[in-house]
């Protein structure tokens, strides 16, 4: 495969030259057994964790705030190509087709760090959605919490 796929559970799989890293909202797995999720739900991370995956693929994970769930993990997956270099990025289940009557204030917050991920070329992977639907999300969070 090598490369980057979004499978039919949700998960993105993301295959380097050394290692393969599977990205679910709240928990980040390496093929070696290696698991990272934030505090909030058992994990070590509390901000942001590297890796590099070998040869051409580099992965960025961080917690940008809490979500509907809380705990949500936001992906960058960075393929370093000779002609090109293409940025991936994953907002998770900060992403919502529908909003919960209860909108936690630090939901809009993560999904403006998020959109900060957005800039330039970048592809927006997992959910079918593009920057300006994120920016739409952010907008419906804003007015559910402030009116």
């Amino acid at each position: 495969m090598r490369g980057i796929q979004t499978n039919d559970d949700g998960t993105i799989v993301v295959e380097g030259a050394e290692r393969t890293l599977t990205y679910a909202p709240r928990l980040v797995t390496l093929d070696d057994g290696t698991t990272v999720a934030h505090e909030s739900q058992g994990g070590e991370m509390s901000s942001v964790w590297a890796t590099d995956l070998g040869g051409d693929w580099f992965v960025e994970v961080a917690h940008l705030g809490d979500g509907p769930v809380g705990g949500e993990l936001v992906m960058t997956a960075t393929h370093i190509g000779l002609d090109e270099t293409v940025r991936y990025v994953t907002i998770g289940d900060l992403w919502a087709d529908e909003l919960p009557s209860d909108v936690p204030p630090s939901w809009p917050v993560a999904v403006d760090l998020a959109l900060g991920l957005m800039e330039g070329d970048v592809h927006v992977v997992g959910a079918d959605i593009t920057k300006d639907d994120v920016e739409t999300l952010h907008q419906r969070l804003l007015g559910a919490l402030h009116g």
